[in-house]
């Protein structure tokens, strides 16, 4: 039987079982509920995995690995400044980290459950709980520094 991986829906919270042969070769799922597509980010590929209040505790508090969440809004300047540093330290760190996108806007539940009250801000969560707050967009040597000692 196929290898598979179950990828919830940004959109409809929806679980989808994604056979990985397909992953490998470069389609794009989308969900079988609404067809909306799938983000397919995953701690292998090194991609940020946007994360919505539906999704947030079966792909961060649920993670065997350790994950920084990156709390941003498309009307940020500051958030768009630490995007690019972020997509380079999930690349680099992949297999060690996951990283995960949460837009505020679109999703304030989790925001206030954290009690986040500006952004960019980076939680990092271990086990579920959060171990580390880093707020505003920081250089990525400092950010990278911060991360170390949940790599080791």
């Amino acid at each position: 039987m196929a290898e598979t991986r179950l990828i919830p829906c940004a959109a409809c919270g929806a679980a989808n079982r994604v056979p990985e042969d397909k992953l490998a070769r470069g389609l794009r799922p989308v969900c079988g509920r609404c067809k909306t597509p799938l983000a397919v980010g995953s701690p292998a590929d090194g991609t940020p995995l946007p994360v919505t209040d539906a999704t947030f505790a079966a792909e961060v508090e649920r993670s065997p690995l350790p994950v920084v969440v990156d709390l941003w809004a498309p009307w940020c300047g500051p958030c768009r400044m630490v995007a690019p540093v972020i997509e380079e330290l999930a690349a680099e760190m992949a297999g060690r980290v996951r990283f995960a996108k949460l837009n505020i806007d679109d999703n304030p539940a989790t925001a206030s459950r954290f009690g986040v009250r500006s952004i960019p801000t980076l939680l990092v969560l271990q086990g579920g709980r959060e171990v580390d707050r880093i707020v505003g967009a920081l250089p990525k040597s400092e950010i990278a520094r911060r991360l170390q000692r949940f790599t080791a």
